[in-house]
């Protein structure tokens, strides 16, 4: 299912969600200060691209929770509300409803990624 998903993922919703998170780093890495946080939308928008056959494992510790905070009010509820959007718009039918999980797992990481590992 791994690799089948991946490419179906990619032509339905997952080209939209990696540009999304591309985009979101083009917009941290103009300034010094938020490469740090455009380098990680980068890492998560490989993930976008291609979520199936891999997990996130939610981690960090005090400079992950102020990061996630600053991320939260910046880039972090449009980029959620968008794979909220797009889970339910798939969840619609039934072929669609692995996607839409896939979007899900992507919407919670949106909202608190920093401190978040892909296995």
């Amino acid at each position: 299912m791994g690799c089948l998903g991946n490419v179906i993922w990619f032509v339905c919703g997952g080209l939209i969600s990696g540009l999304s998170w591309c985009l979101a780093g083009c917009f941290w890495c103009i300034t010094i200060i938020g490469m740090p946080v455009g380098l990680q939308c980068f890492k998560l928008a490989s993930l976008s691209f291609f979520p199936f056959g891999k997990e996130v494992v939610y981690g960090g510790g005090a400079g992950s929770f102020i990061l996630n905070v600053i991320w939260l009010l910046v880039s972090g509820l449009p980029l959620a509300l968008e794979h909220l959007f797009l889970g339910l718009l798939l969840c619609v039918t039934v072929i669609g409803i692995p996607f839409g999980l896939q979007q899900f797992k992507l919407a919670k990481l949106a909202l608190m990624p920093f401190g978040a590992e892909i296995v």
